[in-house]
This record gives structure tokens, sequence and C-alpha cells, in this order.
């Protein structure tokens, strides 16, 4: 399942790239951006995980740097049957988390310093479980090339909205300024949708999945529940400065602001309710 959702995103780059190259230089346009989309496709596929993990200084950390962090995801794994991850923490008072890699076997696992700051020990195997349960359940590969193609989707048509309007300029016939205009217009409003649409290609069914997961390898649905509930309320006033809305959707809670969010924002967000993750989390902790 989860080779079919990558093949349809990376077809989906392709084909939204071809557009963007035919809005802008036609046959040749699509030729140039055809070629731009295979070395895309190879980069995020193979490196993805590294270029999320450099975008926010993620840095490696040793049993000796971090004892009681390493002990927490070593004996999470064990219980997940799952190889080791890398543990990687940022330095950010915005407390948060996430899970990369193409495989569990190349899988990492980072933290930042402010979430570690505001969990409690139990809380914490919670959120770590979360995040081990998203490399078990093969989305980090998917999760990293995502994110890895929506920033890069947004750069290239900001690019070409420039291009656009660089060849209006250059023609002063009125009916293809207009045209020319027109093009750029469309790539303003459709290019950021059409990222977001991506990023919603891994479903926000994936983060309950997970929630419900990691409940399970932990052992403690409450605890997770818990730790959403504090991350929740610190994230709304520690924001994350270096979070681009690329990577917003792997994190374990959105690393912007979520305030009262209205129809049309929960319509396009890319997490859960975070009241509906506690409240599931909540219903399992009482079945079980």
């Amino acid at each position: 399942m989860n080779n079919v959702r990558t093949t349809v995103l990376l077809a989906g780059l392709t084909g939204l790239l071809l557009a963007i190259g035919s809005l802008c230089g036609g046959s040749e346009g699509m030729t140039v951006m055809f070629v731009i989309s295979m070395v895309i496709n190879f980069v995020t596929y193979w490196f993805g995980d590294r270029i999320v993990l450099g975008m926010y200084g993620a840095q490696e950390v040793t049993a000796k740097e971090s004892p009681d962090l390493i002990r927490i995801v070593a004996a999470l794994a064990q219980k997940a049957k799952l190889p080791m991850p890398k543990v990687y923490i940022i330095q950010t008072d915005a407390p948060n988390a996430f899970a990369t890699g193409r495989n569990p076997h190349q899988a990492a696992v980072a933290v930042t310093t402010g979430m570690l700051k505001v969990v409690d020990p139990v809380e914490l195997e919670g959120v770590i479980a979360h995040e081990l349960a998203h490399i078990r359940n093969r989305d980090t590969l998917v999760s990293s090339i995502v994110a890895s193609l929506a920033g890069m989707i947004t750069a290239i048509a900001h690019i070409a909205q420039w291009a656009v309007f660089w060849g209006a300029g250059r023609n002063g016939e009125e009916g293809s300024l207009l045209g020319r205009a027109m093009e750029g217009l469309i790539l303003i409003i459709l290019t950021p949708l059409a990222a977001t649409l991506l990023q919603l290609g891994v479903s926000r069914s994936r983060e309950y999945l997970a929630d419900e997961t990691g409940a399970s390898i932990a052992g403690n649905p409450l605890a997770l529940a818990r730790a959403l509930e504090k991350l929740e309320y610190h994230a709304a006033s520690k924001l994350m400065p270096e979070a681009t809305p690329s990577t917003s959707h792997m994190f374990i809670v959105s690393p912007f602001s979520s305030g009262s969010r209205g129809l049309l924002a929960n319509l396009f967000s890319t997490h859960p309710s975070t009241k509906d993750r506690i409240a599931r989390l909540q219903e399992l902790a009482e079945r079980i």
C-alpha cells in the first residue's frame, strides 16, 4: 500500500511540474520540467530524510549525551520489534517531534529540546511510541517525500511566476500580456493549493493510526493523550520559527498555532483535531 502511495505522489509531482513547464514555455518548458522532475524524484526518494533533518538543524545524539532519551527509544523500539532508529535533537523551545527515514532500517526520530522540558518521562514514552508507530506503519518514507516535494514545488512555482511575468513584459501585445498575466495568476493561486493537497496525500487517518499503534506499543493511551494536550497548549505560544508549511505534516502536532480553527481551516489542515485525537485515546484506554 505504501509503495502505491509513494508512486502516486511521485507521479503527481511529475504531472504538476510538467503543467508548470507547459504554462511557462510550451513543449520546451515541459521537457525542462520533465528532466527536473526526474532529478527531484531521485533526490527526494534517497535523501528526503536527510534534507528534512538538515532543514531543522537536527543533531544526532548518543547514549552518553542523552542517556534517558536513548534508553526510552531503545526500550520502545524493542517492544515494537523495530531496529534501533537514530535519535536527533532539535534546539528550539517549541515542543514537538517527528520521525523520518526510507524504511525501519534507515529510520530516525527527532525531538525538540522544548518537548523534553514540557513532558514527563511517561508522556515522553507516549510521544516516542507514536513516532515509532509511524516507522512501523511505513509512513515515514511518504512523509519525507511529501515534505521535500511540497517545498520544491513551491520554490519552482515562484521561479516560474517570475518567468511568466518577465515574458509578458518583453512582449508588448495586449492579448499576449493578458494571457501571460492569467498564467501567472494560475500559478500563484493553484500551486500552493496543489502543494497542500500533496501534503494531504499523507492522510490524516495515518495520525489516528499512529496514535493507536503508539498507545499499543507504550501500553498507556492516556500518557500520549496528556502529551498531546501539553504539546497543543504550548504550540500556541512557543512557535517554531524554522517550521515550513511543506514539513508541517511530519510533526506530532502542527508547529503552527492552530487557535480556534473554522471549517475551511480544518478541511486543509495537515493534522486532525488534537481534541478528537485525545478523545479517541481516552476511549481506547477505557476499552483496554
